[in-house]
């Protein structure tokens, strides 16, 4: 059994199984070896690491284990640390019951000392850390970033950094398969319809949300904004001081985010900067350098009069309506891929208002068409980049041309990233004259 002092003395000598051999499933199989556990990480592929990172494991004393996993592999595990993603539900039946099942960042946070900040929420996570670590940066005070994002807290924790603050984007696989994490700011921005594809149900992923907040005390600080509170209070009891997240009526200026949600996220990551001693107005003065984010509403370029928008990492239906309530100009929407869940017709009344043509691509067409496509008039293409040239040849000055695509990637693409690279290439490579209307605005300059 993984006793209490594993918190202070380490693991020294417990069994410790890892699941899944990615960027965090290695840096947690790392940090439980360094911490005198004996190792075994698991992986069903082996192509998953390189013949280099399979020696670098095996130098530190981790066993490696490649294929389906089988109920011998955990037979004598006492700690069994999973990775992001990995259903433990699909492992119960093979754990044994004395074992504690945790994440990394769980398995991490339980051998550090700075103060945490963690933000969680369906959208939005990843500009406001990055908005949080800016602002920290503006104010000379030193901050890690990582979680879901970046850098895993065990390679952190690993790597003995300094940090006056850990600011971690924290996902709701993450946030499951928590004990005693515990952020002394924990913010949760959103909530909507998202991995619907491994939770059981909209409670369950709520439930794992609302993990942020299980262990805080009255000391900590909870961030929310006020039409979750009614939501959250239905399951439970925030046992931290509560501060609502409500943007004022004088917005935050920064050129490089779009739209009332990043609103939000500034006004989030103002309030967080404040816990640790940095003043709203100098909050304020660092948000206005703050860079666009690439494939979050990014600005590509604005081309013949028409701006053309990658908001590749818009993966849910949530996401695409924030994206279309930012823009009050005509939008020519690419949409499609793998549908997480959720309701699309709910959103046929925004795309009649907002969008003048919709453009589908690959996988999604099927879930997205009889939505919304007798609502405006609509396509579709197997490739993006065939989408692309398509709708530009629609195009006219005063458009926004928007990849928000409202699903995730992989039925093209290996990750978002790859997604919005390959429409900022496909736009790169369009005829300007071929769009309509545009050829005459460029007569025109």
């Amino acid at each position: 059994m993984i006793h209490d002092n594993v918190f202070t003395t380490g693991l020294a000598g417990q069994e410790v199984a890892v699941v899944g051999a990615r960027t965090s499933g290695r840096a947690a199989a790392r940090l439980a070896a360094s911490r005198g556990g004996r190792v075994r990480l698991l992986e069903k592929k082996e192509g998953t690491l390189t013949g280099e990172q399979q020696e670098s494991l095996r130098e530190a004393g981790i066993e490696l284990c490649f294929g389906e996993h089988r109920p011998e592999d955990f037979q004598r595990a006492e700690l069994i640390v999973v990775s992001p993603g990995i259903p433990v539900q699909g492992l119960q039946p093979m754990l044994p019951r004395h074992s504690w099942i945790v994440s990394e960042l769980e398995f991490a946070s339980w051998f550090v000392q700075e103060p945490i900040i963690a933000v969680t929420g369906t959208n939005g996570k990843t500009t406001t850390v990055k908005l949080i670590q800016h602002v920290f940066a503006h104010a000379g005070k030193p901050s890690f970033l990582g979680g879901n994002v970046g850098t895993p807290l065990a390679e952190h924790v690993l790597s003995a950094g300094r940090a006056e603050v850990l600011v971690l984007e924290v996902s709701s696989f993450q946030l499951q398969n928590t004990i005693r994490f515990h952020p002394h700011v924990s913010v949760f921005l959103n909530f909507s319809a998202n991995h619907l594809d491994y939770h059981l149900d909209m409670r369950e992923y709520l439930l794992a949300k609302l993990k942020i907040f299980a262990n805080q005390t009255g000391d900590d600080l909870a961030v929310l904004p006020p039409e979750l509170l009614g939501l959250v209070r239905e399951e439970m009891t925030i046992p931290s001081r509560v501060l609502e997240l409500r943007p004022g009526s004088g917005a935050h200026a920064c050129e490089g985010l779009y739209g009332w949600h990043n609103q939000v996220n500034m006004e989030a990551a103002v309030l967080c900067a404040q816990a640790f001693g940095v003043s709203r107005d100098e909050a304020g003065r660092a948000l206005r350098d703050f860079p666009a984010q690439a494939h979050r509403l990014q600005k590509v370029e604005e081309r013949a009069g028409v701006l053309v928008v990658n908001d590749s990492k818009a993966t849910t239906l949530e996401a695409l309506r924030v994206a279309l309530e930012s823009f009050d100009r005509p939008v020519l929407l690419l949409a499609g891929g793998v549908f997480k869940g959720g309701d699309p017709a709910s959103l046929r009344g925004l795309i009649q208002d907002k969008v003048r043509v919709l453009g589908l691509f690959g996988q999604g067409r099927d879930i997205f068409a009889p939505a919304w496509g007798e609502a405006v008039q609509s396509f579709w293409e197997p490739s993006l980049e065939k989408a692309v040239q398509h709708m530009w040849s629609l195009a006219k000055p005063g458009d926004v041309l928007l990849l928000s695509p409202a699903t995730a990637s992989f039925d093209l693409f290996a990750n978002y990233q790859e997604r919005g690279n390959c429409f900022i290439r496909a736009v790169k490579k369009l005829d300007v004259s071929a769009a309509s209307g545009c050829a005459e605005s460029l007569d025109a300059e």
